[in-house]
């Protein structure tokens, strides 16, 4: 099948960057050692906080490091290669291919995913769990539950990124649109504080965007607070955000081929 073989060429691509790799995951230790001594220091004056106690806390640390490569939370992957090719203008000859452009390029970021969460996501959770006391999903559910989110996240986060490519087309450049759209990744991921122990109403505001897929429902998963019912609606919640969003992905699309065609007439 073609999007299989897309996606097995995507993932041998990046296992190629070994040593990129090795620094990674030492670079995701360090920053889940620090974070979660600080995690520690804030749940040690509020030990309930967002309703996590302090394992929970460490335990979404350690999430959070390894899924910061997969979901690509902060850009790149296969869409900015889409990018650069929309700035040379090669991007041209991807439009009269007879392959959905967004599949081509959601396969790819699926191997690029699939590496990176064996590599830079099992590495630091393993390093997690020899330094801390962290948990693991509870039930066989949970664990079924993380995995099905998990690829909803890297889903999620492939449509926001190919929107933002697609922003060349008229910017000529992503760069701007990047940086913006990574900040809010950080933020509204929860990966600089989970969003559980956001004050309201602005947790119910995160919680409902996009970007909450990217770790805070994966998380909620993993550590047993969205269970039985409350899986099925945040696994519910994702798709719906995906279908929006890979809409969007066909409609900017192709206003961008009636724009290269008109320019190419």
């Amino acid at each position: 099948m073609l999007y299989a073989a897309v996606a097995a060429r995507s993932f041998r691509r990046y296992s190629t960057y070994r040593t990129a790799t090795l620094a990674g995951i030492f670079t995701n230790s360090v920053f889940g050692v620090i974070y979660s001594y600080a995690y520690l220091a804030l749940w040690h004056q509020r030990p309930d906080a967002g309703g996590y106690d302090a394992t929970d806390a460490v335990t979404y640390v350690w999430i959070g490091q390894a899924l910061l490569m997969t979901v690509a939370l902060w850009g790149g992957g296969t869409t900015d290669d889409l990018a650069e090719r929309i700035r040379t203008g090669d991007v041209a000859i991807d439009l009269y291919r007879p392959v959905s452009l967004v599949g081509w390029y959601l396969a790819g970021d699926l191997g690029r995913a699939a590496y990176h969460v064996l590599t830079r996501g099992v590495a630091p959770t393993v390093f997690g769990l020899l330094l801390f006391s962290i948990s693991l999903p509870g039930t066989p559910a949970a664990a079924a539950g993380f995995v099905v989110s998990l690829v909803l996240a890297v889903v999620t986060s492939f449509a926001i990124r190919f929107l933002v490519a697609c922003t060349a087309f008229w910017l000529l450049d992503q760069t701007g649109m990047r940086m913006l759209s990574g900040v809010l990744a950080i933020f509204l991921s929860g990966m600089t504080l989970p969003l559980v122990i956001f004050p309201e109403p602005l947790r119910s505001i995160a919680l409902a965007l996009p970007w909450a897929s990217y770790l805070q429902t994966p998380a909620d998963i993993w550590l047993g607070h969205r269970a039985g019912a409350g899986i099925v609606s945040g696994l519910a919640v994702q798709v719906l955000w995906i279908a929006v969003l890979l809409g969007l992905c066909r409609l900017v699309l192709g206003a961008a081929t009636r724009k290269v065609v008109v320019q190419g007439g």
